[in-house]
């Protein structure tokens, strides 16, 4: 019989208070006025302009143009996390049936070589991959931001794995009931991957919605800016007396924290047992 120790969870409550902390923090210094955070520094009290400041980051137009908002960043950067992460399940979903399943040669050499990409992130060939968008007239682009950023064997390699520990009965099966290639994947290989799906889903949405270096390269239009870079933005706002707006930096920081963990906290029972299950 096991017996609860106290010690065990007062650890993992101290644990979770520590990682809030820093969410805690800027949640109420966000309520506060940019002069009183310049002045004072973080708060842990809250301030009496939460509403106000939320309002204004989501539904003031600011910036160089007097054009954007703070929702339309958020939704700039809704599309950049949806559209990566689905296309790159998508991607690597072919890739890894075709791989599995169709019996050409040097398929194996083939994975390797996708698998070696690895080692080269965005921030590796960002140059050639910022020129190859420039040439085909895609900066400026929601295309421009989505696809370079798809090329990586990460899911690839997962997919593989999943795919490879699929019995063979059921394809022998889906053989004797006529079903060609496309049929097989669409109505066995799909519905058995949901929860690898979901997996990745949460695993790649995260990576491009925090994505920073990339947008800030391929966006010179600020209706295309991403929150990430809404933020930076902000920051970088000094002129004469004129102090950075804190308060709308941390709101916009906290907004950016709401989509991923939303994410995660609905998917997050799917999320582990597609990482861990291993009898399909």
């Amino acid at each position: 019989m096991n017996r609860i120790r106290p010690l065990d969870h007062l650890i993992l409550i101290l644990g979770c208070l520590f990682m809030l902390m820093p969410v805690v923090v800027a949640v109420f210094t966000s309520t506060h006025t940019a002069a009183d955070i310049h002045m004072n520094g973080l708060s842990l009290a809250p301030g009496g302009h939460g509403a106000e400041t939320y309002t204004d980051v989501l539904t003031r137009k600011g910036g160089f143009s007097g054009q954007v908002t703070g929702a339309t960043m958020m939704m700039n950067s809704l599309i950049l996390g949806l559209g990566f992460a689905v296309g790159k399940i998508v991607l690597s979903m072919l890739a890894a049936y075709a791989l599995v399943y169709f019996r050409f040669r040097f398929a194996t050499a083939m994975f390797w070589v996708i698998f070696t990409t690895l080692l080269l992130p965005l921030e590796v060939r960002i140059m050639p991959s910022y020129q190859v968008m420039s040439e085909l007239g895609l900066l400026n682009s929601y295309t421009g931001l989505i696809v370079p950023l798809l090329a990586s064997a990460t899911g690839t390699f997962y997919f593989r794995q999943f795919f490879r520990s699929v019995p063979d009965e059921l394809l022998e099966a889906a053989r004797i009931d006529g079903a060609g290639p496309v049929k097989f994947f669409l109505d066995v290989l799909v519905p058995l991957s949901k929860t690898m799906m979901a997996a990745i889903f949460i695993i790649m949405f995260v990576y491009g919605w925090n994505q920073y270096l990339w947008p800030m390269l391929m966006t010179t239009e600020e209706r295309f800016f991403t929150l990430m870079r809404g933020i930076k933005q902000i920051l970088q706002v000094w002129v004469g007396s004129q102090i950075p707006d804190y308060n709308e930096a941390f709101a916009l920081a906290v907004l950016a924290l709401l989509p991923p963990v939303l994410v995660v906290v609905l998917f997050q029972r799917w999320f582990i047992k597609g990482l861990t299950e291993s009898d399909k």
